[in-house]
C-alpha cells in the first residue's frame, strides 16, 4: 500500500486501502473494518489517515494479516517512495522503500 508520512500521520492511498464487498471475502471486509477502527480518517474520497498514537496497532494489524496468508503482501505491507527521510522505527516490520515510484516517474 502506498504511504507517506506528514506531521506524524501516516497516509495510505485511497486506491489501495481494502473495500468493503458485502458479498466479499471475510478476511478482506475483517481487515477493512480493522484499519477502519484506528484510522483518524477512513473515507473513499481521501488517502486513510493514522496518528503516531495508532502506529503500534496498526504495525501488529499488518503482521497478523499478513501471516494468515488470505491477502497477498502488497495489500499488507507499506510502501514509502525513495524519497522518505526515514521509515519509523515502529513501522519497519511492515514497510518498504518501493522501486515503483521511481520507475514510474522515468516512463
Amino acid at each position: 500500500m502506498r504511504a507517506k508520512i506528514d506531521n506524524e500521520v501516516l497516509f495510505i492511498h485511497r486506491d489501495d486501502v481494502p473495500k468493503y464487498n458485502k458479498q466479499g471475502s471475510i478476511v478482506r471486509n475483517s481487515y477493512f473494518w480493522a484499519l477502519r477502527s484506528i484510522a483518524g480518517r477512513a473515507n473513499s474520497r481521501y488517502d486513510w489517515e493514522f496518528e503516531s498514537e495508532v502506529w503500534l496497532a496498526l504495525q501488529r494489524m499488518l503482521i497478523s494479516f499478513g501471516e494468515s496468508g488470505y491477502l497477498p503482501t502488497r495489500e499488507t505491507q507499506l510502501e514509502f517512495a525513495p524519497n522518505i527521510d526515514e521509515i519509523p522505527k515502529i513501522l519497519r516490520l511492515v514497510a518498504t522503500i518501493e522501486e515503483i515510484y521511481s520507475s514510474k516517474r522515468d516512463r
